[in-house]
């Protein structure tokens, strides 16, 4: 038989993940704090960047750039034009009589991180014993390290009969699509592999990514470029770039979140009510004013190709990216603060007593966007109050339904209310948790007597009995 060598065109169409959209999506993850750094770095930099004011309101590019400049591409358009999104910060930014931003809060931690995100989760009362397991077995990493079948022992040893390795490694799984992407991974290799799972199919050469991560991890650890190429039929080019996608990718996702500190925060959003109701805003305060530097940009010359204006060029690309990118990260800031406020409303006028039910899928859905990315854009993101600041992921908590199916309550709202019947429990006689499900019961709250007690211990208080010794 004869191979005969033809040549095929393929005409397709592919999403790629453009250095850009890295760019925001790396800045949304970002705290206020830390996008502050990485702006001060862009400025040290960048000659083509410079800060207007202090601070204020994130600043467009200018329209006479237009003629030195190509356009900006629209991978990172927005809903709304940014002048709109910045209407009202001028007025409210220069009072000296507004909110004190400044706040002492603690940080956040992978086990908190990872906790929240399963309140989030439907899992039932069983699964989310196994689940609580597997995130208190985590290194600091985010790596699963202790072997299920151990994991396992120790909860039947608790009295969860019938538990098997099947029904855990579903429970794994589900957990394995937490944030950060990679967590609950059990080595290296499952880690970027769990990674790598959640780039775009028409991510280009992802299946070559995937195959080295898989099958020859080994060699790329020792730098055996000749024995990828043979083996992944692959061109000097080619294996650069599949190389550089999975050296992108992050081998400890954990290791961002440090242990439980205490920092300073500042607000990236910040509620008010006047006379015709609440409004949300951006932050002046919180990031600084960034323009283009006009007079090196006057610099620039269209068909000049030498390498000081070539340099010029790239650093004014740069900077116009920087600028679109944070203009995207607060827009997006927006849009799901005001659809968490709106749904709020209660407890901005009432208190916990009030809070929703709310959970990720809900704002996901309102706002048009992947639960992930309404994850990272709640996380270590803060909202100024009347009622105080708070993170806005404590705007989340899980469901408990009614009674005959009435309406559902949040788990902060039942916190608040346990609260606030063992405050006003007679001194002599504090109420027991079982008094607690029936009061509960009666104001159409039906719940276990071992959730109160739950709830009653996450909130500090002791016992009945204890109380009672107490006073």
């Amino acid at each position: 038989m004869v191979m005969k060598a033809s040549l095929q065109l393929r005409i397709g169409t592919q999403l790629t993940m453009t250095p850009q959209l890295q760019q925001a999506i790396a800045l949304l993850q970002l705290s206020t704090l830390d996008l502050r750094q990485e702006i001060q770095q862009a400025l040290d930099a960048n000659p083509m960047l410079e800060q207007e004011d202090e601070f204020g309101e994130q600043a467009t590019v200018e329209p006479q750039e237009a003629e030195w400049s190509e356009s900006i591409p629209n991978e990172l358009s927005v809903d709304s034009d940014w002048s709109d999104t910045y209407q009202d910060m001028a007025s409210s930014a220069g009072g000296s009589d507004g909110p004190d931003f400044e706040r002492q809060a603690a940080g956040q931690s992978l086990h908190g991180h990872l906790l929240w995100q399963l309140a989030m989760t439907d899992f039932n009362a069983r699964e989310q014993l196994v689940a609580e397991s597997l995130i208190d077995a985590l290194d600091a990493n985010g790596y699963l390290m202790q072997p299920l079948n151990d994991i396992r022992d120790g909860l039947r040893a608790q009295g969860l009969e019938g538990l098997n390795l099947r029904e855990m490694e579903t429970i794994l799984l589900r957990l394995q699509q937490f944030e950060p992407t990679g967590v609950f991974a059990r080595d290296l290799r499952e880690c970027l592999m769990l990674q790598l799972a959640t780039l775009p199919d028409d991510t280009p050469l992802l299946v070559p990514a995937r195959r080295l991560v898989r099958q020859f991890l080994e060699a790329l650890g020792k730098n055996d470029m000749r024995l990828l190429k043979r083996r992944l039929g692959l061109d000097d080019e080619q294996l650069e770039d599949v190389v550089s996608l999975i050296r992108n990718l992050d081998p400890r996702p954990g290791s961002a979140y440090g242990i439980t500190d205490d920092s300073y925060i500042t607000p990236d959003l910040v509620v008010r009510h006047d006379n015709e109701g609440w409004h949300l805003e951006l932050n002046p305060e919180a990031l600084p004013r960034l323009r283009i530097q006009p007079d090196y940009a006057s610099l620039i010359k269209r068909a000049d190709k030498s390498q000081d204006n070539q340099f010029l060029k790239e650093h004014l690309q740069e900077a116009r990216w920087l600028i679109k990118s944070l203009s995207s990260r607060n827009d997006t800031l927006l849009r799901v603060g005001r659809e968490i406020i709106t749904r709020q409303i209660g407890f901005l006028e009432q208190g916990e007593e009030a809070m929703k039910p709310l959970i990720l899928a809900d704002i996901a859905e309102a706002v048009e966007m992947h639960e992930s990315t309404i994850s990272r854009v709640t996380t270590q993101k803060y909202i100024h109050t009347p009622r105080g600041v708070f993170e806005l992921k404590y705007f989340f908590s899980s469901q408990i339904s009614g009674q005959d199916g009435g309406d559902s309550h949040s788990s902060t709202a039942i916190r608040a209310r346990l609260k606030k019947l063992i405050q006003d429990e007679p001194p002599g006689k504090p109420l027991s948790d079982s008094r607690l499900v029936t009061l509960l019961e009666e104001g159409g709250i039906t719940v276990a007597r071992r959730t109160v007690a739950k709830y009653r211990e996450s909130l500090g208080i002791p016992s009945s009995s204890e109380r009672r010794r107490l006073r």
